[in-house]
């Protein structure tokens, strides 16, 4: 009896290997032929399932941002019940941070989008913003719940700036981290104490100094 394909498993298959060969090389070298023989699939079979390299790599991007939200909340010390604001908060850096080779790789990739976005028009950059601005509402909520901001639709005045100025942050370690500027325990100690000065320090610990 022929073995039923399971397709999910199958598109997860070939974006793994776009997300190798676009670490390896640049989103460029992920062509249908550099992607088929990294996954040992027939460039027919790519084709098949992403239709052109526009739906291949969009579905590469999604691959590592799910990846990446899947990781929220792993990691670091179990969580109080319910979660306080810095616990999200934290989850998030931990997810985002390349901390391990893992997460580094994904780190890579997702600049290579991010600086296609840059010379490949508005459509590009369009497909690679939701992440962003989901992060930021993420951000935004926790801040509001420290500030006792709790209404639907409410938001306390500059949060949203100060959730656009923590994800800058981040992505400024993360590039330290991916450049070897900074070891990733001294990335995450930094991320940790801006989440300090933004929500306080949790429970146990003290306030850090202006």
């Amino acid at each position: 009896m022929p073995r039923l394909v399971d397709h999910a498993e199958r598109r997860a298959q070939i974006t793994d290997a776009a997300r190798r060969v676009i670490g390896r090389e640049g989103l460029e070298a992920a062509t249908f032929q550099a992607v088929a023989t990294e996954a040992g699939v027939s460039v027919r079979l790519v084709q098949y399932y992403f239709g052109n390299k526009d739906g291949l790599l969009a579905a590469t991007h999604r691959a590592v941002v799910d990846a990446s939200a899947a990781r929220f909340g792993a990691g670091g010390p179990a969580p109080r019940t319910p979660p306080t604001p810095y616990d999200v908060l934290r989850g998030v850096v931990v997810a985002l941070l390349p901390l391990d080779a893992e997460r580094r790789a994904d780190a890579v990739v997702l600049a290579a989008f991010h600086a296609a976005a840059l010379t490949r028009g508005p459509a590009a950059q369009e497909a690679l913003l939701p992440a962003p601005r989901a992060l930021v509402d993420v951000v935004a909520e926790q801040l509001d719940r420290a500030r006792g901001v709790v209404g639907p639709g409410e938001r306390a005045a500059d949060t949203t700036k100060d959730a656009e100025l923590a994800l800058a942050a981040l992505a400024g370690l993360t590039q330290s981290v991916v450049a070897r500027h900074l070891e990733p325990a001294e990335a995450l100690a930094v991320a940790e104490r801006l989440l300090e000065h933004l929500l306080g320090a949790p429970p146990g610990r003290s306030a850090p100094s202006s």
